[in-house]
């Protein structure tokens, strides 16, 4: 048995070994490409000595964003995940799985087909997605968190969220039947996912929800931890079930709405990174585990998007994100039988 001194150590460890490594490859993202970019030239960006080099543009406008959008799209999906868990009790749920990246899919996709009946600017406008991502995400979620009022049964909950992302893409085809083929292409393309849509515009946008989706389940850490005991152990802890899982719903809402509307749905992320924060760290508490759940998905995001840009063809972050995250997931269904 570990001592609590030596289990604060061993976490302290962690936590320093998880930033290096996500600082290392945040790094690496702005180093590696199609284009490959001397480390001496990208420390001379930030310091500002190298904006006559002609890999400056490359790298302030194109791959810091696209690294920023992999960390917060990694950590942001990560915690995501790990709410769903914690609400649901159910350790293969997140926003994928129980349909709210399906229902942001959807009011992305309404949105992108209503194209025509709506004004240029408002459909290309990062506020437009944002709000139509987040209103099909939520929707979802409300009706799933409903559901759970009356079924306990975890696999019985799993199945209907399956059965709400079927019919939410069964919606997304018959829109797809009867849409242009203009806004099919641009539909399709962002299915595929992509970190690099988003601009120092979009990201004015993405980041603050980001943030403040974060900064909520924070503040609900403890309430979270009550939860993982039953809701009443909560409640005689003096927990508000109802607060605390309106909370739950926004923050994840903001959470996977926001991301999925920018970079397109990101599988798998939500559902294995949890996990892995659990096993490294060898805990359930959430104090521990949101920071570690933040650090391990945007380490795993940015190796994903490293991926994809070293090998020879354009790879969707999307399929990268599955070949990772995918086995970690048949692996958990494995050891708990």
């Amino acid at each position: 048995m570990l001592t609590k001194q030596t289990k604060n150590i061993r976490t302290t460890l962690l936590f320093v070994g998880l930033l290096f490594l996500c600082a290392l490859f945040f790094v690496a993202d702005l180093v590696f490409g199609s284009i490959h970019i001397p480390l001496e030239d990208v420390l001379k960006s930030f310091t500002g000595k190298g904006q006559d080099s002609s890999f400056y543009e490359i790298i302030i406008n194109f791959r810091l964003p696209k690294a920023i959008t992999a960390f917060l799209a990694g950590a942001s999906l990560s915690v995501a995940g790990l709410l769903m868990q914690t609400l649901f009790q159910n350790p293969l749920a997140g926003p994928d799985v129980l349909g709210v990246s399906s229902g942001a899919s959807l009011g992305v996709a309404l949105f992108v087909m209503a194209g025509s009946l709506l004004p240029l600017a408002f459909v290309s406008s990062g506020w437009g997605l944002v709000i139509a991502a987040i209103i099909g995400g939520m929707g979802i979620l409300l009706i799933m968190l409903s559901a759970s009022l009356k079924i306990r049964n975890s696999i019985s909950l799993l199945i209907i969220g399956i059965m709400f992302g079927s019919m939410t893409g069964a919606v997304v085809s018959i829109l797809q039947n009867h849409s242009n083929p203009d806004a099919l292409k641009l539909f399709v393309v962002w299915t595929m996912g992509s970190l690099s849509a988003v601009s120092w515009t979009y990201m004015q946008v993405m980041a603050p929800l980001v943030l403040f989706g974060l900064g909520l389940t924070f503040f609900v850490q403890k309430q979270l931890n009550a939860l993982l005991l039953g809701e009443n152990y909560a409640k005689g802890l003096g927990v508000s079930i109802f607060r605390t899982r309106l909370v739950i719903i926004v923050a994840t809402g903001l959470l996977a709405g926001s991301i999925t509307a920018f970079t397109g749905p990101i599988a798998f992320i939500g559902v294995a990174v949890p996990h892995i924060a659990r096993g490294l760290f060898r805990s359930s508490d959430h104090r521990v585990i949101i920071p570690a759940s933040i650090l391990c998905g945007a380490t795993l995001l940015l190796v994903c998007d490293i991926v994809t840009q070293l090998s020879v063809y354009t790879v969707p972050i999307n399929a990268i994100s599955a070949l990772f995250g995918a086995p970690l997931i048949i692996w958990i269904i494995l050891k708990k039988r």
